[in-house]
């Protein structure tokens, strides 16, 4: 965890909040945000821009990263927003309380962590009826995969072109982001749905553009 810690520090000098493949999926997300929401979470919250987004929706807002440089922007970038708590934090190693947030929510995050053991604690820290939204990255297989990915380029290089004005990032951030993928690794669909299946039966798992998929869950009154 000391490498991806270091990677994301150095990834967060070059932050600004922008569009990104993560951002296009924010609205899908806050859209499947429980109403009258008294608290929610958020793991892996980088800069802080879906929690201060969250905080809209949510009386209170807690917020975990571990890059502590993503924390101190994410801090300063909210200053103005009182119910949000930043938490420089490593999500497998925190105490997850029983019960406790109506909405939990990770973003490009979980594929660094054991995702059974993330949902389990994601799962059991869930109040019932509270709603569990995942959005993370997965690894091609099979054919359709393929040809998801091969029209994903076209597409995502348009939106970019549209939203930023430019189809590449900065010789900084590309190298910064080559360096943080050399230990990448994610799970593929199929995988992700068979660990599902076995914690939350009846989540939603979606293929999205953009290399990305969701998980939708609500917890079940007893």
């Amino acid at each position: 965890m000391a490498e991806i810690q270091a990677d994301f520090d150095r990834i967060a000098l070059f932050s600004n909040d922008g569009w990104n493949h993560n951002s296009h999926y924010h609205a899908f997300l806050l859209k499947r945000v429980p109403p009258h929401c008294t608290e929610a979470l958020e793991i892996g919250c980088g800069t802080g821009g879906f929690a201060r987004l969250l905080a809209q929706r949510a009386e209170r807002v807690v917020a975990l990263d571990l890059a502590p440089q993503m924390i101190r922007i994410a801090r300063d970038r909210a200053r103005q927003i009182a119910n949000i708590e930043f938490q420089v934090a490593d999500a497998a190693t925190w105490q997850f309380p029983d019960e406790r947030f109506d909405c939990i929510v990770s973003i490009a995050t979980l594929h660094h962590l054991p995702l059974g053991e993330m949902l389990s604690k994601m799962k059991r820290s869930l109040t019932v009826n509270g709603i569990l939204l995942v959005l993370d990255l997965f690894r091609g297989e099979g054919l359709s995969d393929v040809l998801a990915s091969v029209l994903a380029v076209p597409v995502a290089a348009a939106i970019k072109l549209i939203k930023l004005g430019r189809l590449r990032e900065s010789a900084q951030v590309r190298a910064a982001w080559s360096a943080h993928g050399r230990h990448e690794s994610y799970l593929s669909l199929s995988e992700i749905r068979k660990t599902c299946a076995g914690i939350l039966p009846g989540a939603v798992v979606t293929r999205h553009l953009m290399w990305r998929y969701s998980i939708v869950w609500k917890k079940p009154g007893l």
